[in-house]
């Protein structure tokens, strides 16, 4: 994974984020993931991450 990070005045508008809980050998993982670039993505720990209602 690529530690290179994108301001946000270079996004173009034409990125679609999307989020997942998945399976690894250590444990579920969140992936959050912008599937119109590659390698722009990353996981964590399920146990590590916030709940919506955390976000409020």
């Amino acid at each position: 994974m690529s530690t290179k990070a994108t301001p946000a005045s270079a996004v173009d508008g034409e990125s679609e984020v999307m989020a997942s809980i998945d399976d690894a050998p250590d444990g579920e993982r969140v992936v959050i993931a912008d599937v119109t670039t590659d390698d722009a993505w990353l996981a964590m720990p399920l146990r590590d991450a916030s709940s919506l209602s955390d976000w409020r």
